[in-house]
Formats: structure tokens, sequence, C-alpha cells
């Protein structure tokens, strides 16, 4: 057998204003952010603390692109999501000093398997095999903290083939996102090139070949992907 070394490919985001890009080395994601999609889904707590799981890098989409319908399901769906991107390293980060790790936010779509993560559920298993597929975490560019402040407040919408399906409002986190950064750092050392999915409000719903998604978040533009 042969024996070699390859250069593994660095995935990236473009930065809104800049000629570089973003690279990215993890993307994290909260589960159940908004009260609205906890009692939606009816199957937790709406006083939970936050939990996390991952996707890899290599499953981002960028903007304008197509997202295969994949393979090992029939219930493919959407949940629009506020992206955060960290520019700096962080553990044990205190509340207060989470806003310096930030670099910048973007739109996000946390594509979900959703019958596969109802059965990982049902068995008390993790929620890989409904989350963490390939081209499963469509991203827009980045928009830096420089250029848009940080986001407290402001819509955040979903549209399938123009028909409004979810809206929301970043004030409406339960976990915001100086929290979420915080809670996470005390997990993992966070990293410059780390990517924050920091959850979903109500109106999550199913997707088919051919249907276009256009989203939102208030102060960052949109990011819109077809499925194919």
């Amino acid at each position: 057998m042969p024996s070699f070394v390859f250069q593994p490919e660095i995935h990236s985001l473009p930065i809104a204003g800049r000629p570089e890009r973003f690279p990215v080395r993890r993307i994290y994601c909260v589960g159940r952010n908004y009260v609205s999609h906890i009692r939606e889904m009816k199957e937790a707590d709406e006083r939970d603390p936050p939990f996390f799981f991952q996707k890899p890098a290599d499953a981002l989409v960028q903007d304008g692109e197509s997202v295969p319908y994949p393979a090992f399901t029939s219930d493919f769906q959407y949940e629009v999501e506020l992206v955060v991107a960290l520019g700096a390293v962080g553990r044990d980060v205190a509340t207060e000093q989470a806003g310096d790790l930030i670099f910048g936010y973007a739109v996000g779509i946390d594509m979900t398997r959703r019958d596969r993560q109802r059965e990982a559920c049902q068995r008390g298993l993790a929620w890989e095999v409904g989350k963490s597929f390939d081209q499963s975490a469509p991203c827009s560019r980045l928009y830096p903290v420089s250029s848009v402040g940080h986001l407290r407040r402001g819509a955040i919408t979903l549209a399938v083939n123009g028909a409004e399906r979810q809206r929301g409002d970043l004030s409406q986190l339960i976990w915001n996102v100086p929290e979420i950064i915080s809670k996470i750092s005390q997990q993992y050392e966070l990293k410059p090139g780390d990517l924050i999915y920091t959850g979903t409000p109500a109106g999550v719903g199913p997707v088919n070949s051919g249907d276009s998604i256009q989203c939102t978040v208030e102060g960052l533009g949109s990011l819109g992907v077809t499925i194919a």
C-alpha cells in the first residue's frame, strides 16, 4: 500500500468588506435555546441548562450554493440561527469578558435529519446522526463586530419558496451570546476560527428537493441556499 501525506483542505467563510477569508476550526451548536422552539418540539424542560453538539468544519455551505438532499432521511428540516465567530482564545471565560472573544456574526442554518434525531433522542444516543452530516451547516459571510457591533436584539427569519416559516427575535434567546460563550468555554478551550450556532426559534419544518431557503438576521443581511 502506498504511503503518502495529504494536505487537508482549510474551510473558510468570506468576510464582509475584506479581501481575506475566515478559516473555520470548529462548529459548536446550542440545542434548544428559544422557548418557542422547545414548546413546539415538546421534548425538554424550558429551564434546562444549555447543551452543545458539534458539526464538522467541512459541513459548511456558502451563501448561494446548493445543499444536496441527504441520504438516510425522509424528514429533512431547516433551523435558522445567529452564528457567532470567535477571534481569540478563551477557557473558563467570565460572561462579562465573553464579548472580547467575538470576531463577528453571520446568518446560519442548522440543517437536520429530524427523523434520525428523534430516533437518537428516544434511544438516549448522541445527536450526530441527525445533525453532523455533510453539507449540514449553511452560513453567510461574516460581519465583523467593528462594522455591526454586538447583536442583542433584532428579527431572525426564514422563508421557503418565498413563504415565511420562522420569525423570532435575538432578544428571545434563553442563553444570550456571552452566556453561551462562557458555558462552552467551561467544557472546551475556544480558539480563533470557532463558530457557534446559537439556536433557532419556532417554525422548523421539512424541505424537499428544489426548494429555495432564504433567511435573515436583522443587521446582517441574508443567506440563501437551494435544496438540490
